[in-house]
């Protein structure tokens, strides 16, 4: 019997949505842990790689220079390794590669939350480093004048600014993460992209099912970048005309 493509895609959709289903849970799951475990790695990152070094007014070689440096270094390369290497490829390492070389078996499952975890937090490193830099570094320069350490002022002036530039970009990889999860796929993690593979060869159909998970992709970014607008705009505040107004109603404003 021949079908046309709407009626391939009916079919598909009435006998599997729940595989398109249980698989979009599963890129949602995915993309949401290791967005949120990416970015508190990348926090603690940024903030460690931006300690000072000669912090006490101390100068020369010391014991917490030279510590100092070889943490930096350290993840400077994870950094590079994670950042310039496809996930996909760090999905086989972790997955396939720690059997073979450590004996270390993994489930799929937590192998790829790793990797998404790693991976993202290799990027929010940088951006979070991008972020606490973009801040005036007077305000950094006040805090210690009055008696603040490191910690301090990364807690109380420095994150607090910092994370609220940084979220369009923490947004970003989240994003990214809904799509990139895809690749997850070739370790035999059950998402979206997974599913629709194993719906396509009960029918040897390639289009519709693909185009069902391409609508789905789309409506997942689009409504995180919508959603994310409206928490940027949110943190922004209203605006000062608002503002004016709003104290006109109340009467504080003549």
């Amino acid at each position: 019997m021949n079908r046309s493509m709407w009626e391939w895609i009916v079919l598909f959709i009435e006998r599997y949505w729940r595989q398109f289903l249980k698989g979009t849970g599963m890129t949602v799951m995915l993309a949401v842990i290791g967005t949120i475990a990416g970015f508190a790695i990348g926090l603690i990152i940024g903030v460690i790689r931006t300690i000072p070094q000669n912090a006490g007014g101390k100068t020369g070689v010391t014991p917490r220079s030279v510590l100092l440096k070889v943490v930096n270094a350290i993840l400077a390369v994870y950094t590079e390794v994670l950042r310039g290497t496809p996930m996909i490829v760090q999905a086989m390492l972790i997955f396939y590669g720690l059997t073979e070389f450590a004996r270390i078996n993994i489930n799929a499952l937590p192998a790829a939350v790793i990797v998404i975890t790693l991976n993202t937090g290799a990027y929010m490193a940088e951006i979070v480093r991008g972020g606490i830099g973009a801040i005036d570094k007077g305000q950094t320069e006040a805090a210690r004048a009055i008696g603040m350490n490191h910690w301090k002022t990364m807690r109380y002036i420095v994150l607090p600014q910092a994370i609220r530039h940084i979220i369009p970009a923490t947004g970003n990889e989240f994003i990214v993460n809904l799509k990139d999860s895809s690749v997850l796929n070739v370790i035999t993690v059950s998402e979206l992209f997974y599913a629709t593979k194993e719906i396509r060869s009960s029918y040897y159909r390639t289009y519709e099912p693909f185009l069902i998970a391409a609508a789905i992709y789309l409506v997942l970014t689009f409504i995180s970048s919508r959603l994310l607008r409206l928490l940027e705009k949110k943190l922004d505040g209203p605006s000062d005309y608002t503002l004016v107004r709003a104290n006109r109603k109340r009467g504080r404003i003549k």
